[in-house]
């Protein structure tokens, strides 16, 4: 279904815009398969949610996910049946402990100091697909993560809601396990591809 779904909107692509290069087409390609790909995994992931009764927490985790993934990138499973197992048991396992845990202030500090430390050190973690090849960039996204976790810090503290906070530190929690060098070794994925290229600049 989803090389049939591709299939036909590259040719129309290519019948719409036939000055584009073969380069150009496959930039498109990658990011509609992309979305393709997010929108199909999220809806499985969601309706297996709703027959746990989690599907607020799933919500709330995958909203404060997305957005320090955003800047902190992260690996991608190269196959879509393990990115949907992977994802499945990060999000549903972390929207169940959502609902259940309650973590002390002193374990929020602690964990906080953890993410700040990780997040300073391996974001942002590109792809084969993605190479953050500009040097001016990766420093960028990592101001932009290290922020980004100051703020969830700002709102741990200001907010009395624990869902939110349970989500913004679990967010945080899967996705410095998607940055850490020694999760793309698990999964055979080359770190740093950025290197690749021969550019630091």
């Amino acid at each position: 279904m989803k090389k049939r779904f591709l299939k036909k909107i590259k040719i129309d692509i290519e019948k719409q815009y036939p000055n584009y290069s073969k380069e150009k087409i496959e930039e498109i390609m990658y990011g509609i398969e992309g979305i393709y790909l997010t929108i199909t995994k999220t809806i499985i992931i969601c309706l297996l949610a709703l027959i746990l009764g989690i599907l607020k927490e799933l919500i709330v985790l995958l909203i404060a996910f997305n957005f320090i993934r955003l800047f902190a990138f992260g690996m991608h499973a190269n196959k879509s049946w393990i990115c949907l197992i992977f994802s499945s048991a990060l999000f549903l396992g972390g929207a169940y402990l959502c609902k259940i845990i309650i973590i002390p202030n002193i374990v929020c500090y602690i964990l906080y100091t953890i993410i700040l430390i990780i997040i300073s050190i391996y974001s942002p973690a590109d792809t084969v697909k993605r190479p953050l090849i500009k040097k001016n960039r990766r420093i960028k996204f990592k101001i932009l993560s290290i922020i980004t976790v100051l703020v969830y810090l700002v709102i741990t503290i200001l907010i009395k809601n624990n869902l939110i906070i349970n989500s913004l530190i679990i967010g945080l929690l899967i996705e410095c396990i998607l940055i850490l060098p020694i999760t793309y070794k698990t999964f055979k994925m080359p770190y740093k591809n950025y290197i690749n290229y021969g550019l630091n600049t």
